[in-house]
């Protein structure tokens, strides 16, 4: 379950690579684009420019790159020409990549053009949360460390935590041992150590956590229709603490 230095290296490498997709996202205007070309540009940003493989795509049978949850959506969302980003829309693009065999995740969600406050609102305090849990990782600490202060934080403005969906151990495999709540109780699970790596991704929603899979198969709907937001990032267990592998070009651990 715990990786050598040497592998937590190349999953760094993997890490910062991701990173500089999401870089290359930020610099794009998403409105009137649909999220199919999104896809594609990932698709190739990762394979041409960065000679790496997009790990998502042919993983449980997915053909894309990555995955687009607009608005109500909360994960697992598939990409399609059909879907135009509009004006006031959010979305979350979540991203795997792989290189040299280990594989970085991440997600971030993205605010299109002009947005409503209650939707800024919602994607603050869904950011803020994953780093309340990134900031609780260190070796002795628990999972339920974890979990529990990304929900205090969720409940505290009101929003709910959905319980469905889950971060994960990451390595050579997208899914591995252990499964990261982003609910709990303090002081409860699994107690981490030096070398642990696994993403922490929390789903936070408007309204309630209940939620239902479409008739695709794979897009995760609110159960209510209400607004659900989602950021990722792949985090290793230090000596001392945590290192961010996926962390982006100016991006700082909130407080």
């Amino acid at each position: 379950m715990t990786k050598r230095p040497e592998e937590i290296a190349l999953m760094a490498e993997s890490g910062k690579l991701l990173a500089s997709v999401f870089a290359h996202l930020d610099t794009l205007n998403l409105v009137g684009i649909s999220t199919m070309q999104v896809n594609d540009l990932v698709d190739s940003y990762i394979v041409n420019e960065l000679k790496a493989r997009p790990a998502s795509k042919g993983q449980y049978g997915y053909a894309y790159a990555l995955n687009s949850s607009r608005n109500n959506a909360v994960c697992h969302g598939v990409p399609s020409p059909a879907e135009i980003l509009q004006d006031g829309d959010i979305v979350n693009f979540d991203i795997t990549l792989e290189k040299n065999g280990y594989i970085a995740d991440s997600s971030k969600t993205y605010l299109v053009g002009a947005v409503s406050p209650s939707a800024k609102r919602l994607v603050q305090v869904t950011y803020e949360a994953l780093w309340k849990g990134i900031k609780a990782v260190r070796p002795g600490a628990r999972l339920g460390d974890i979990g529990h202060a990304i929900e205090s934080h969720a409940r505290k403005n009101g929003y709910s935590v959905v319980r469905e969906y889950c971060g994960h151990g990451i390595g050579r495999e997208m899914h591995e041992p252990p499964e990261v709540l982003h609910w709990g109780r303090p002081r409860t699970g699994l107690i981490l150590k030096e070398g642990m790596v696994f993403t922490i991704e929390p789903m936070i929603n408007q309204g309630r956590h209940d939620v239902e899979t479409e008739d695709d198969g794979w897009t995760v709907v609110t159960i209510d229709g209400k607004l659900s937001a989602q950021f990722e990032h792949t985090v290793a267990v230090t000596k001392t603490g945590v290192q961010v592998l996926t962390l982006r070009a100016g991006e700082k651990a909130l407080a």
